[in-house]
């Protein structure tokens, strides 16, 4: 009888132990992990202006509005400028013609640029007095008479600006014509090498 070890009675629930600490541990990382990612959710939400008070977000819903577009404003202080490569005309002696003068475009155009290289960006502006909200189809003399260029700009506050990017090497004209009224604007003309 020596010989026989004694009987451990206790020694499944000491195997079970362990295993019932490690659920435990991890149920309350999971509680500790998923609070944080909550706080930060919300913390996020109201930081990128996602959330709101339900009174303010109810008033915004009554009036119906769904976008701010802020107020248009100036774009530049000095006046736009077209440029030529043309040589300017002599003036005559005297300014007095039977003729009436012809009448000057209502729309001005001008660009910053008089030579780029091709598929480089062209930046036109100009200004259409009284053509605030009209859609501008540009187009390019090509061939002996003007094409429609694929962009189209719209007027704000009297004044436009866009950009366009043309690879026809050497002189090419461009103008800007009111897709309602048919009024055209001056002409800029840029080289492209």
């Amino acid at each position: 009888m020596s010989d026989q070890l004694p009987d451990e009675p206790d020694q499944p629930e000491n195997r079970a132990l362990p295993v019932l600490w490690g659920v435990l541990a991890l149920v309350a990382v999971a509680v500790i992990v998923g609070g944080v990612l909550a706080v930060g959710a919300s913390l996020a939400t109201k930081a990128t202006g996602l959330a709101s008070d339900g009174e303010a977000t109810s008033n915004s819903t009554q009036r119906g509005e769904t976008l701010y577009l802020p107020t248009p404003s100036e774009v530049g202080s000095s006046p736009p400028i077209t440029l030529s490569n043309g040589t300017e005309p002599e003036l005559p002696s005297s300014t007095y013609s039977d003729t009436p003068a012809a009448p000057k475009s209502e729309i001005t155009l001008s660009s910053d640029q008089t030579q780029v290289g091709a598929m480089e960006k062209i930046y036109l502006n100009g200004t259409y007095p009284g053509g605030d909200g009209a859609v501008l189809q540009v187009q390019q003399y090509k061939d002996g008479g003007w094409s429609d260029f694929p962009v189209n700009v719209s007027v704000s506050g009297d004044q436009f600006s866009t950009f366009i990017q043309a690879g026809q090497l050497g002189e090419n004209r461009f103008r800007v014509v009111d897709t309602d009224s048919d009024k055209t604007s001056d002409e800029v003309v840029v080289t492209i090498s």
